[in-house]
């Protein structure tokens, strides 16, 4: 499985942007918590806009690490969700946990 998590550079507005491409199970997540984890634990980000615009799997392992950042109260996802995570969503009913806009553009003011 060939992934990518792209950490964009901060434009000084106390948003992270963290971009997850490709598919993630339980075994290719070390990189989404290696972005992930810095972020929730920085007190001067206000928002963790995660972009799932481009991910093409995600399993219970991915919604974990999801639900894990959203406790942090600051998480926003970016899309526009891809059909993988909508089934995700719909299988377990999280979806509705997550605060969503259509772009990251959107997702930085919501």
């Amino acid at each position: 499985m060939e992934q990518e998590v792209l950490v964009l550079p901060d434009e000084g507005d106390g948003v992270r942007v963290i971009a997850c491409v490709g598919e993630f199970d339980q075994d290719t997540l070390e990189a989404f918590r290696e972005a992930g984890n810095p972020a929730a634990a920085d007190p001067t980000i206000r928002r963790i806009v995660l972009d799932v615009s481009r991910l093409t799997f995600a399993d219970s392992s991915m919604l974990n690490e999801m639900l894990r950042l959203l406790r942090s109260g600051r998480l926003v996802l970016a899309g526009p969700l891809p059909p993988s995570l909508e089934r995700l969503f719909e299988l377990t009913g999280a979806g509705l946990l997550f605060p969503a806009a259509e772009s990251v553009e959107a997702a930085r003011i919501l």
